[in-house]
């Protein structure tokens, strides 16, 4: 083991033998001291513990003596000429063994140098998870293995309630040009692709345009509402109000709902729909959705999240 470096202080509770650590010395242990207790336990000496932590004896046997200060009972006791641990002091080095392997593996997991390491949490609408994350776990399963993506199914709304209770690192959301999403500032926003979307109408009714559709039952999302703001710009320029029937979130059954004769809806084109169904390009304004990848402020110096958002805006 190298010589001693600065350590932080980490808030720590631990029970010794029953006792607790009294509340007015629970404010930290300070990780250096506890790792000269471990190798006190382990080495027999404070002069051998002196020589592998690259200090002085007094150092070690001043830092341990604090340590019994913060714990409120003794750790050492006399052992002839030399010390040895209490039983409080052996169960304190027990623990010590768990806490400094997690201090050591929160360092690893934050130094943006190492390899990235952890479990990512995102949340994402259908389209993004298919045409954007998926591909990416499939190289990260080769460049990063120790990367782990959790994936939500999730509509913009819902994506960004989790993002702001930290229950997700990362959401995938969209918004359209037409009804643009609300950010808020701790929001960091990265474009990642462009759809032209149109109106699905049955086959028969491809020539029409958006104004010939103003008595038909229309077609919304039932968890977002970017698509129903949208059609309602769109309608509103054409001349008429659209009368919403059903709010459906899958793609596949506005197609159903479509052939049905069920109503119309906003598609993507480009997307292979359902035979029978055909999407009306939109002129004068046409109509773009946005997808994003949106993450906390700050929050993307953690190597396991800037990785996958580099990887998401590959070109």
């Amino acid at each position: 083991m190298g010589p001693v470096k600065a350590s932080p202080i980490v808030r720590v509770h631990v029970t010794l033998l029953d006792r607790p650590f009294s509340r007015a010395r629970q404010s930290g242990v300070d990780v250096r001291r506890l790792t000269m207790l471990l190798e006190l336990s382990r080495l027999g000496s404070m002069h051998e513990v002196a020589d592998a932590l690259g200090t002085t004896t007094s150092s070690v046997s001043q830092g341990i003596a604090a340590l019994a200060r913060d714990a409120g009972v003794a750790l050492l006791e006399p052992d002839g000429r030399r010390v040895r641990l209490t039983p409080a002091g052996r169960r304190l080095a027990e623990h010590a063994v768990a806490i400094l392997a997690a201090v050591d593996a929160a360092r690893l997991d934050l130094d943006p140098s190492a390899e990235p390491r952890g479990t990512l949490r995102v949340a994402g609408f259908a389209s993004a998870v298919r045409r954007s994350l998926l591909p990416a776990v499939d190289d990260l399963r080769v460049r990063h293995p120790g990367i782990e993506v959790r994936i939500h199914e999730h509509e913009p709304l819902e994506a960004f309630d989790l993002l702001a209770r930290d229950e997700v690192d990362l959401a995938l959301v969209y918004d359209y040009d037409l009804a643009p999403a609300a950010w808020r500032e701790d929001h960091e926003v990265v474009p990642l692709w462009r759809v032209e979307w149109g109106v699905g109408v049955p086959t028969r009714d491809r020539g029409l345009t958006l104004a010939d559709l103003a008595d038909r039952d229309w077609i919304v999302n039932s968890r977002n509402t970017a698509d129903e703001d949208a059609l309602r710009t769109l309608a509103s320029r054409a001349g008429f109000t659209p009368r919403v029937v059903h709010r459906i979130d899958s793609l596949e059954l506005v197609d159903d709902l479509v052939v049905a004769g069920g109503g119309v809806g906003l598609l993507p084109r480009g997307r292979t729909s359902r035979r029978g169904v055909s999407v009306i390009r939109l002129r004068d304004p046409g109509l773009v959705l946005r997808a994003y990848a949106v993450t906390r402020r700050g929050r993307d110096g953690w190597a396991p999240l800037r990785a996958v958002l580099e990887r998401l805006t590959e070109r």
